[in-house]
């Protein structure tokens, strides 16, 4: 039954995805993860948002006009024009358009555009971090998937294995050259390898699951990867990684463009200090009916009450309770914390490297180690079959060989995708892609 279960799970991973889609390659599932992925989304959002900043920034330089219409009602007493009071209803209208131009304020707008600009370079920057981010995700869980798919691969080839000897010991139990227990011990064997291999078939599974939960998919039937080339690179140095990693990398470039964005924070908040210049613009006139009195018509009151003015204000900061004091040394706060923040990600960015190269050199390490300890566990395996064809070796010391060759064999399939994916990793941090 468990035999049968394992051939029906294999075709469906094997040829049910294939005949319903095409198998995804690591660029694709990159591509797809970078443009469905929550956080880069949210991040494209912000880059909006800071762009939508520049541009209000920059209209702070334009003038601002308005018009305006007042209607009021005054009823009951109220002082006539000889200095008497008097039961009157009277009622007003009028109407006013007013022009401000900002000569100068204070550099505050100069300024403000300045630091809107080096915020929207930080927030855009920090967009191509979060893909930075999305991009490392998937290639590891890219390898993961084939990982698992390899060792599935070598638990079938071990119930492969345990089953041609199981034949070979029921041919040698009717010629009564085993006894019955080898038979039995070769049953048991082949009922483990096969329950080994349905536990890797479920683990390629939940991990090929996991991928397409990271890429967004809402359905994962039919998904499935495509196999990466095993090509044997040169292991790059941990210090030119490193130093083209402060060249290139996007979240190193966000932190040192927010250090920017904070100082020209601090040069927004100092110019509460400095006095504003506007010129200003006014035009109107009004209408006013009063009972009990000839009133002009509506239209030559309007003739003759219009009016225009023009002139100058001129604000100059004196006491302001503090505020732009305050507003200045929290924005220098902000510049400690940039700062801050930007020694943390050049550590981690790092300790990142550093772990990585070490484990690709302990990988490549084990991997050329893994290769040797094959061969010699296969030529161990094939003596020992020999001997125990002829008697010379029991059923236990056999299934011990074997046991050893596929343990040699999985400790090598871990090896060559510990050392793909640190090399993965270092490339992508070289800039190489």
């Amino acid at each position: 039954m468990i035999r049968k279960i394992i051939i029906i799970m294999a075709v469906a991973v094997m040829i049910g995805p294939a005949a319903s889609s095409a198998p995804w390659s690591l660029d694709s599932c990159i591509n797809h993860a970078i443009k469905h992925n929550i956080i880069v989304r949210t991040r494209n959002i912000e880059s909006t948002s800071a762009e939508l900043d520049v541009v209000e920034a920059k209209d702070r330089f334009l003038p601002q006009l308005d018009a305006g219409v007042s209607q009021t009602f005054n009823f009951g007493r109220g002082l006539t024009s000889d200095n008497t009071y008097a039961d009157r209803n009277t009622s007003q209208l009028g109407w006013s358009v007013n022009l401000s131009l900002p000569i100068f304020q204070g550099l505050s707008a100069k300024r403000r555009l300045d630091y809107a600009k080096a915020n929207m370079r930080s927030v855009l920057e920090n967009a191509e971090a979060a893909k930075d981010d999305v991009t490392l995700r998937v290639i590891a869980q890219y390898l993961q998937v084939l990982y698992c798919a390899e060792l599935h691969g070598v638990a079938l080839e071990q119930v492969r294995m345990s089953k041609v000897e199981l034949d070979r010991r029921e041919i040698l139990l009717e010629a009564g050259k085993i006894p019955e227990l080898d038979l039995t011990q070769a049953r048991s064997q082949l009922a483990q390898d096969e329950l080994t291999a349905v536990t890797t078939l479920n683990d390629r599974q939940l991990a090929l699951v996991e991928l397409a939960q990271l890429l967004q998919l809402d359905d994962v039937n039919g998904f499935d990867i495509m196999p990466l080339s095993d090509t044997q690179t040169i292991l790059p140095d941990a210090q030119t990684v490193y130093e083209n990693a402060l060249r290139n990398n996007h979240a190193i470039k966000a932190s040192m463009l927010s250090i920017a964005a904070a100082d020209k924070n601090i040069s927004l908040a100092k110019s509460g200090y400095l006095p504003r210049l506007s010129f200003n613009v006014g035009l109107g006139s009004s209408y006013y009916n009063i009972s009990g009195i000839d009133n002009d018509s509506f239209h030559r009151q309007m003739r003759d009450n219009f009016n225009k003015s023009l002139g100058f204000t001129l604000s100059i900061p004196i006491f302001d309770a503090f505020t732009t004091r305050n507003s200045e040394r929290k924005a220098r706060l902000q510049l400690v914390n940039a700062r801050l923040q930007y020694e943390d990600t050049r550590s981690a960015l790092f300790k990142a490297i550093q772990q990585a190269y070490y484990q690709a050199v302990a990988a490549q390490s084990k991997r050329r180690a893994g290769d040797v300890a094959v061969k010699a566990a296969k030529d161990a395996l094939d003596a020992m079959q020999e001997k125990y064809n002829y008697g010379r070796a029991n059923a236990t010391e056999f299934e011990q060989a074997k046991t050893s060759y596929i343990k040699a064999v999985s400790e090598a399939v871990q090896a060559k995708y510990e050392t793909l994916l640190r090399m993965r990793i270092l490339e992508f941090y070289n800039g190489v892609n």
